[in-house]
């Protein structure tokens, strides 16, 4: 009798080495591909695609430059994990529930926060650069 352990149910879990980093890095293509589909996630990748090259001009130090940017991206990064738990949770049912709404609320909020920090720095760097 011989044992047989049985497939993954992801492939991905059994590679390992540089075929599971390609692997990763397409599926991490195949995420920002269906990110760009969203209305929210498109308004936000155009305005990175202007705020970030301006961070280059705007930072006075190379600190500056790079809050700057990294509050930019900050946002996209929030947006993506908003997008995957409103997909997760509309993935379980179109169904009214409290704790859908709450895991939506609760992505949403997180944007928000983002948006946020990234309009307060923003804000605190032109200051800095124009008026102080």
């Amino acid at each position: 009798m011989t044992s047989s352990t049985p497939d993954p149910v992801n492939p991905q879990k059994s590679r390992t080495g540089l075929s599971r980093v390609l692997h990763a890095g397409a599926y991490s293509l195949a995420g920002l591909k269906a990110g760009w589909y969203e209305k929210a996630f498109q308004q936000e990748a155009i305005c990175a695609f202007v705020m970030i090259p301006a961070a280059f001009w705007l930072g006075t130090t190379w600190e500056q430059v790079a809050l700057l940017a990294a509050t930019v991206t900050l946002v996209l990064i929030v947006e993506l994990l908003n997008t995957g738990i409103e997909a997760a949770i509309d993935r379980i049912g179109p169904e009214w529930h409290e704790l859908s709404k709450k895991a939506k609320d609760m992505g949403s909020a997180a944007v928000l926060l983002s948006l946020c920090l990234c309009g307060t720095v923003w804000a605190a760097a032109i200051y800095n650069r124009f008026i102080a």
